[in-house]
């Protein structure tokens, strides 16, 4: 395992993940605000795939300057109110699930042995 590559792997998620959170807040804003703006970056997002943060803005960025800036400011206000928090939340998320799933398996193990039918025991009568 690369460690590395995983760290950036990681990142690439987190960062079309925060993307992806931006542009819904922005299309919450433009909804009260400008609703004709909003329809026109939702059907432009439709067409997008957002699993790519970076190649969604790069065609965003091709097509309305002004609203790609905006997504990467709250982008960039998202992953600072999140950084400090979130690898411990990681961390601990994953022990916590990590031990929920072991202790469900054991549970599962020790009802099937306990359900098994055991052996009769022959009593002997002369």
């Amino acid at each position: 395992m690369d460690r590395k590559q995983v760290a950036k792997a990681t990142t690439k998620v987190i960062s079309s993940y925060l993307t992806y959170q931006a542009v819904q807040s922005v299309l919450a804003e433009l909804t009260e605000m400008n609703p004709p703006l909003a329809l026109w970056l939702r059907g432009f997002s439709g067409q997008q795939i957002l699993q790519d943060g970076e190649v969604y803005l790069h065609a965003l960025l091709a097509q309305n300057q002004e609203l790609a800036f905006r997504i990467m400011t709250v982008r960039e206000h998202l992953v600072e109110d999140i950084m400090e928090d979130l690898p411990e939340m990681v961390f601990h998320d994953i022990k916590l699930k990590n031990s929920q799933y072991r202790k469900q398996q054991l549970e599962k193990l020790s009802q099937l042995s306990i359900t098994e039918p055991s052996s009769p025991i022959e009593s002997s009568s002369e």
